[in-house]
């Protein structure tokens, strides 16, 4: 090959090198331009991720949040429901009370007139008898049908018996209004065994003696109280809620019991009462039934937890209970037990209730 060839053949790959060399700069630079495209779009899809992921996040809270508020507002509806059941037996119970006590009265205020003209009548009867100890055949049979001397002994004492009746009557009234109470919706200070016997009262019906069921021992270890400010008729619905499951813990024990070992051993309920320091009172109520685990005393005051059976309890009355003695009082309530010996509800309240700050 002639030289010039040579140098021809050398142009013409010096050529082709510098355009394999543009190609290959023209391939770094896409490379490189790739290579930055795919880094933005990591970092848009990591962007991308995390935002989804804090979302997630966010709605999951958002979704806790809106079940512990719905939770939140059913139990308050239920709480709402239960406090009108009480308004409403208040209501009941006040207007019973009050349709009793107008006839009652006439009674009660009567007995001691007929009692005065009962006494002069057969004073005068007794005065004729001195008198005119004389009289005809028909009058003589009457007076041996009728036993004059036992009629005079028996009317005197059924007299009295009435009068004890309707003093009894005119109690029980008192102690439904002081159980109702539906015309204090402020606090003021009252008399905390009040409350607590009638609602002994109301609930006595449980606590006598059944076919099947024993009477429960109620034993009341009042101390010395002074007038305790309180919201006295949400206090009473307190004492009744606590009363009322010591009730259903005493059954329960029975249940699983001989007549013998609860003739030995009977169902008891104390109530006790006293002052614990300057400004605090402390109301308990223990019951001998068959106590609780502490899996279940950690949940009693949940709202919707029962141990009952379904249709037999809500499961919000010591819910609700805590909720009165705490919140609305600024007390305590606690709960004692074990299993095997019973439970013991310890309420504790200022004695003058603390101004909100």
């Amino acid at each position: 090959m002639e030289p010039t060839d040579w140098e021809k053949r050398i142009k013409e790959l010096e050529k082709a090198n510098l355009i394999l060399r543009e190609k290959l700069e023209t391939s770094e630079a896409e490379r490189s331009q790739l290579e930055a495209l795919n880094q933005e779009k990591e970092f848009l899809l990591k962007t991308v991720t995390q935002k989804f992921i804090d979302s997630e996040k966010i709605l999951k809270h958002r979704m806790s949040t809106l079940e512990k508020a719905l939770s939140n507002q059913q139990a308050m509806q239920i709480k709402l429901i239960e406090a009108e059941k009480m308004s409403a037996l208040g209501i009941l119970v006040a207007g019973i009370a009050h349709e009793i006590n107008n006839p009652v009265n006439f009674i009660y205020g009567n007995i001691t007139y007929v009692n005065d003209y009962t006494g002069d009548i057969l004073k005068l009867l007794e005065m004729y008898q001195n008198r005119y100890t004389e009289t005809d055949a028909e009058i003589e049979d009457f007076l041996e049908k009728i036993d004059l001397n036992f009629l005079r002994e028996d009317l005197l004492k059924t007299l009295s018996s009435m009068k004890v009746g309707s003093e009894r009557i005119r109690e029980i009234v008192l102690t439904l209004r002081n159980f109702a109470r539906v015309d204090e919706a402020e606090k003021k200070p009252v008399n905390i065994h009040e409350g607590i016997d009638s609602t002994l009262l109301i609930l006595q019906n449980l606590t006598k003696e059944k076919p099947g069921y024993p009477a429960i021992e109620i034993m009341k270890n009042y101390g010395n109280l002074p007038k305790i400010e309180c919201y006295p008729g949400q206090l009473n619905q307190v004492f009744m809620n606590i009363i009322n499951n010591a009730v259903d813990a005493v059954r329960d024990r029975d249940q699983k019991r001989s007549p013998i070992e609860i003739e030995a051993n009977p169902s008891q309920m104390a109530i006790t009462t006293s002052i614990i320091s300057e400004n605090w009172a402390r109301i308990s109520i223990k019951d001998n039934g068959l106590g609780m685990n502490e899996a279940v005393k950690g949940k009693i005051f949940d709202p919707f937890f029962t141990t009952k059976p379904v249709g037999h309890g809500t499961g919000l009355g010591l819910s609700i209970s805590y909720q009165i003695v705490v919140d609305k009082h600024g007390g305590r309530l606690e709960c004692i037990s074990a299993v095997g010996e019973g439970t013991e509800f310890a309420i504790e309240i200022p004695i003058v209730a603390k101004p909100r700050s």
